[in-house]
């Protein structure tokens, strides 16, 4: 009888047990996580700092390659111009060679119909020529457009290259001062993810990368979500401080913790 009592007991307390330790692991995945969330958010803040640094200095890097490239295509136009002119003045020198070939060509001509003929011949040849000196001034004209182009171009030019040295020296002195700490946090955030169980830390991620402020894991601060600041009830803020489950704002659906998971993970952790 009393060995029949004992195993009554040792059923009715077995329960208890495992409740705790399950209790106890949901705590842990809980600080797991917000000690997660407080790595990233300090990477965050570091790359806040640099701030649009980057797209800045690559924005400024496109716009000098694409003035290098109009200066050099305005160049090639110039060429082609001077080539096309060289070519018009080798066509006046045809023209004014054939002019006097026919003018003296007229002076044995037999009759008024081989008069007549030449100086037809001699008027094309002429108008050839006023054509080909039109062509020259046209060539000419794009040439200075071209060159107060390239003198435009090259001017914004030396003023990107300035604004882009100014840019990567703000940049590399940034990225001095924080990769260290980064790269430190980086290795930090990847250890602690090993303690993490998969299906959390892809949902940590999932949310996180849904977050405007890359906040996945928020604290409760006076009553409300530390995300997206709407109002939690009494009782779902019970069941939070009970740490019995992991709990998401019904609104934001960030994972929400109480104030005693965050001081056990900020006394833990400690940045510069």
């Amino acid at each position: 009888m009393a060995k029949k009592v004992k195993e009554k007991e040792s059923e009715a307390v077995t329960p208890v047990f495992k409740n705790e330790d399950a209790d106890l692991t949901v705590e842990r995945r809980l600080i797991a996580l917000y000690k997660l969330q407080k790595i990233y958010s300090e990477i965050d803040k570091i790359r806040i700092i640099r701030g649009e640094l980057p797209l800045e200095v690559q924005d400024l890097e496109d716009e000098t390659e694409k003035l290098k490239t109009k200066i050099n295509k305005s160049t090639t136009d110039i060429s082609s111009c001077k080539d096309s002119i060289a070519e018009e003045q080798h066509k006046i020198k045809e023209c004014e060679a054939l002019v006097e070939k026919y003018s003296n060509q007229q002076n044995n001509v037999r009759n008024n119909r081989e008069y007549e003929s030449l100086s037809k011949e001699i008027e094309f040849q002429e108008l050839e020529k006023q054509l080909c000196e039109k062509k020259i001034k046209e060539f000419s004209a794009r040439i200075e457009a071209y060159k107060l182009e390239i003198a435009k171009y090259e001017e914004d030019y030396q003023e990107k290259i300035k604004d882009l040295e100014i840019k990567k020296s703000e940049l590399d002195e940034i990225i001095k001062e924080t990769e260290e700490k980064e790269k430190v946090l980086t290795e930090q955030a990847l250890e602690n993810e090993k303690s993490v169980e998969e299906r959390y830390l892809t949902a940590f991620k999932r949310i996180r990368s849904n977050a405007r402020n890359g906040l996945a894991v928020v604290t409760v601060d006076r009553d409300a979500c530390g995300g997206c600041f709407n109002k939690i009830p009494h009782q779902r803020q019970m069941d939070i401080r009970m740490h019995r489950k992991i709990i998401v704002c019904e609104y934001c659906g960030r994972i929400l913790v109480d104030q005693s998971i965050a001081a056990e993970v900020e006394s833990e952790l400690k940045f510069d």
